[in-house]
């Protein structure tokens, strides 16, 4: 029972490891997001890289009858994933206790932007919102301007990995105690687990963490750079890769330097490193910067676009991009799943469903309903 993003992340995440994923939806629209452009033949690509292999079910959350179908599915299923405001599955007469007492041993799980319990529970929540509270827009952006949100939906998939996390975890548990129970997993919590050593940083010294750009607050070098025409990424910090680094671009008097001789004075001194490496690094190509470096076993890579490392050789060895079938556009480019098991391997192959594409499939087959009793609770506009 998701939209947007964070929660269709999560069961996403579920259906590609092998479940059977039923998404409901409005019959009025469905999920808000499968107006979202750009499209491929009339199908949303966004709508499509978050609902892949996923049935869809249609039903009226507001009807008696159609309240009666989602409890008949909640007596049959594992797992129960919703991401509406805390409430709102309360007032429905679907939140947890009731599930519960359908179905002891379902996994309830409850994504939100800031949790069941938080004092802005009733907010609204986007990911720019997230990141703006959780901190990730203070330590976002290169030093003296102003936050930048992280390119990516960040906070929506934080959310999104983390619940599923704890679904997996409440279902090892469960298989010792029989018992099912309510994972509450908030956005702006997983910000700030995502902070990693920003808090350990401020609590040790009481330094407030700032925008610094690519580079790291205690290694250095550890950033990306200019090259004659593009960018490089380098992460020589510590010896050898940093000697490596140095004669690799022809500046064997760097580490002798007082002002580079260890990490420390490096990272006090990183403005003063920066513009010796960034002219050395003009003399040749990202490429071929990374072909000496990798020779000298020094940590690096370019900066890719997407189409760049769409067409990867490591993206196409690990076939992170693979093809679904879809049944109006036909074959269609998504990302793969990134977990690769060795004896049940993760095998994408159907692509988002239509809205409502397995509405009577599931309340026949799964739920035992009468081609009389579907037909009365579309009269009824109960689904």
């Amino acid at each position: 029972m998701t939209w947007a993003l964070a929660g269709p992340f999560c069961s996403m995440i579920l259906a590609d490891l092998g479940a059977e994923v039923i998404k409901v939806e409005n019959p009025e629209g469905g999920d808000p997001s499968r107006k979202n452009f750009p499209f491929l033949k009339e199908v949303s690509s966004y709508f499509l890289s978050v609902n892949r292999g996923k049935k869809s079910l249609t039903v009226n959350l507001q009807h008696p009858r159609g309240k009666e179908v989602i409890k008949g599915l909640a007596k049959l299923s594992d797992i129960l994933v919703e991401n509406f405001r805390p409430g709102v599955m309360d007032r429905l007469g679907l939140g947890y206790k009731a599930i519960r007492e359908v179905n002891p041993r379902i996994i309830y799980a409850s994504c939100s932007g800031f949790g069941q319990t938080s004092p802005y529970a009733n907010r609204p929540a986007y990911d720019v919102i997230v990141q703006g509270m959780g901190g990730t827009l203070s330590i976002t952006g290169e030093a003296g301007g102003g936050p930048v949100r992280v390119g990516f939906s960040i906070g929506d998939i934080g959310g999104g990995v983390f619940t599923a996390l704890g679904i997996l975890s409440a279902l090892h548990e469960r298989e010792k105690s029989g018992e099912g129970q309510m994972v509450d997993v908030s956005m702006l919590d997983c910000q700030l687990a995502f902070l990693e050593n920003a808090f350990s940083r401020y609590f040790a010294t009481g330094e407030v963490p700032e925008r610094i750009g690519t580079r790291h607050p205690v290694l250095t070098p550890f950033q990306a750079y200019p090259t004659q025409d593009g960018y490089l990424v380098v992460a020589a910090a510590r010896d050898p890769a940093w000697t490596q680094f140095c004669k690799v671009i022809q500046r064997e008097d760097l580490p002798s330097d007082p002002r580079f001789q260890d990490i420390r004075v490096r990272t006090q001194n990183h403005k003063e490193l920066e513009k010796e490496v960034n002219e050395a690094l003009k003399a040749k190509t990202t490429q071929e910067w990374v072909a000496l470096m990798i020779q000298a076993d020094i940590p690096c890579g370019p900066v890719n676009s997407i189409p760049q490392i769409a067409e990867d050789p490591h993206t196409q060895a690990r076939e992170m991009i693979v093809q679904v079938k879809h049944s109006k556009a036909g074959n269609l480019k998504v990302v793969n799943s990134p977990i690769k098991l060795s004896r049940t391997p993760v095998r994408l192959e159907r692509a988002n469903p239509e809205l409502g594409e397995n509405t009577e499939e599931i309340l026949a087959g799964l739920l035992g309903y009468s081609r009389e009793e579907i037909a009365g609770l579309k009269t009824e506009r109960a689904i």
